[in-house]
């Protein structure tokens, strides 16, 4: 008779002593990620760019029994990196996490967006992860004990959405992003992931498919399977918990990766890979491609754009 097997201890979650930033974090994805971090014992630095919203969001938490304190700064610059790097070591005395959730949306079809439509949401998104990413790689390379950089991605960036060309591209860049420089600050001891989250915000509830799902729920009703199971929707508390996982010692050799949750639901998206080869003797010509694509390489075309929700029949 063989040996019961000895269940696995859960891992513990343990944030004491750790400091946090979360830009973008005075309400929706954000908040719910800087209350998170502080339940598990982070002190954090809640941004805003409305320093009344920040200030509300800090106190709140700090009601709840965290730590927090505010600093209402727009993302983007060096800057606003320093600024908020700078607020979490006063406040702190150092800087352990970074999640850059800050965000707008100007959605546009290609022809109609605009140069300021393009460039706003690039320069918040990405060009905001960047310099928020490299001024506190700076302080935590400074530190020499390593460090956590979470990077909020979206399905957008996966996959590609209709009417969003700045905001895919943009979230796209930061997968990029986590991978290039979870291989560069690797021999500091600093892990970066992307968290690609699906929750009931104020632009997925005007999805007309979840719109009476999320009005229900507003009203008390929770969420049914087909949405928390099948298409990983819920609330932006269900989306909360994987930031404190990554900020963890229990993620340590969690790098690099692109992952997903949205209410019942946890995955890991793969990075792009080839998925169909074809060779020919001595290289390719125009001609020569076309008389192999449809029998070769591009027999099995991939999708594009964020699939639609699948309904339960009437």
């Amino acid at each position: 008779m063989s040996p019961t097997p000895t269940p696995t201890p859960t891992p513990t979650v343990d944030l004491t002593g750790k400091v946090a930033i979360v830009t973008g974090s005075g309400r929706g994805l954000g908040l719910a990620y800087a209350s998170a971090l502080a339940a598990a014992g982070a002190s954090v630095v809640v941004n805003d760019l409305d320093a009344e919203v920040a200030e509300k969001a800090a106190a709140g938490i700090v009601e709840a029994g965290g730590r927090a304190v505010a600093e209402a700064v727009a993302v983007g610059t060096a800057e606003a990196a320093d600024r908020l790097v700078e607020r979490a070591v006063s406040a702190f005395g150092r800087l352990d996490v970074l999640v850059t959730n800050a965000g707008i949306l100007r959605d546009r079809v290609l022809w109609k967006m605009t140069d300021e439509d393009f460039d706003a949401v690039v320069g918040t998104h990405l060009r905001g992860t960047f310099t928020c990413a490299r001024a506190a790689a700076v302080r935590m390379r400074e530190q020499g004990e390593g460090g956590r950089l979470i990077l909020v991605g979206s399905p957008a960036g996966q996959r590609g959405n209709f009417g969003q060309t700045n905001y895919a591209a943009a979230k796209a860049g930061v997968a990029a992003m986590a991978r290039t420089w979870s291989m560069e600050l690797a021999k500091a001891g600093i892990t970066v992931n992307a968290v690609v989250p699906v929750a009931a915000t104020a632009m997925t509830e005007t999805i007309p498919a979840f719109a009476p799902y999320v009005e229900a729920m507003r009203g008390g009703a929770p969420l049914p399977d087909f949405l928390r199971k099948g298409e990983g929707f819920g609330t932006v508390e269900d989306c909360a918990a994987l930031v404190p996982f990554l900020a963890s010692d229990a993620a340590v050799g969690v790098t690099g990766q692109c992952v997903g949750i949205g209410g019942d639901r946890l995955a890991l998206w793969s990075h792009p890979e080839e998925i169909a080869t074809a060779y020919a003797d001595g290289g390719w010509s125009p001609q020569t491609i076309a008389a192999a694509w449809h029998t070769s390489v591009g027999r099995v075309p991939q999708t594009v754009g964020i699939p639609a929700p699948r309904l339960p029949e009437a």
